[in-house]
């Protein structure tokens, strides 16, 4: 028998350049199954997505694992260098595939619904980052942000590359961009503990409520130890229950594991697991 992609439709063109296509898996000309190829710029670089995969008919007889090296031959074809799967919590067999595939898990997506959090600690105030704290602050949370990618197995390019463009996505008009809230934590001195950037209306969940998403947490070296990192996501609550929003998630490094437990302690639950490849 032989396994192969056929095109189901249209490509479709994404802005920036980028590409996608939804392929059938085919068995001897038969459709068994589909996936979805995308392919995004990213500054230089070009990253790979595979989505939509799924086997309607033949489990368990390699069709997935066929498919899925199909469309990275695709992938390859488009020029990208890297390759990520999306792969929701609970699909352990696509969780599976992947890692036999050589996918490295790199970061977690998480969520919880609000409910009252708890106040803030005594003896913090919080402050609004305006035009004059704005640079340093971007470059602190660039830096850290470029380490953490560069930590999940990114090489220097494609962190540098990710690290650009992602900023320059959701912060437009940099501190007055609508729906974002970058907040300071300082002490009574003044001196500054942590920094939070919260976007308010990321997406939705299944209901169509909005979701908020914390996009970065920020502890100065000196400073972690103490519970700032605790406060700044009690502060992310507050800020979301505030504008009406009663979803919150965030994504965090596989590799940092004193994050991931923080965020379990605090009730988050993971939703979406991110596997990564090289293509060359």
């Amino acid at each position: 028998m032989t396994t192969t992609l056929r095109p189901e439709g249209a490509e479709h063109s994404w802005p920036g350049g980028g590409r996608s296509r939804r392929w059938q898996i085919c068995v001897n000309g038969r459709p068994v199954g589909g996936l979805r190829t995308t392919a995004l710029p990213r500054g230089s670089q070009w990253w790979g997505e595979i989505s939509e995969l799924e086997v309607t008919e033949g489990r368990r007889r390699g069709r997935a694992t066929i498919g899925a090296l199909a469309a990275e031959e695709v992938l390859r074809g488009w020029g990208c260098t890297r390759l990520d799967v999306a792969v929701p919590a609970e699909a352990t067999g696509a969780l599976a595939l992947a890692r036999v595939l050589g996918y490295t898990e790199r970061m977690r997506n998480m969520a919880k619904p609000l409910g009252s959090p708890p106040p803030l600690p005594g003896g913090l105030t919080v402050h609004r980052i305006g035009p004059a704290e704005y640079d340093g602050w971007l470059a602190e949370s660039e830096a850290g942000y470029l380490a953490d990618l560069l930590g999940s197995g990114l090489t220097g390019a494609q962190a540098r590359a990710k690290a650009d463009a992602d900023h320059q996505h959701v912060l437009p008009q940099r501190e007055a961009t609508e729906g974002v809230a970058l907040r300071q934590l300082r002490d009574d001195g003044g001196a500054v503990l942590g920094s939070l950037w919260l976007a308010l209306r990321q997406s939705t969940v299944p209901d169509g409520s909005p979701l908020a998403w914390v996009m970065v947490v920020q502890v100065p070296e000196a400073r972690r130890g103490a519970g700032h990192g605790r406060s700044l996501m009690l502060l992310a609550e507050h800020e979301c229950l505030a504008a009406g929003v009663h979803h919150l998630g965030l994504n965090v490094f596989s590799h940092n594991e004193v994050a991931t437990g923080l965020y379990r302690s605090l009730g988050y639950r993971v939703t979406l697991r991110v596997l990564g490849k090289q293509l060359y």
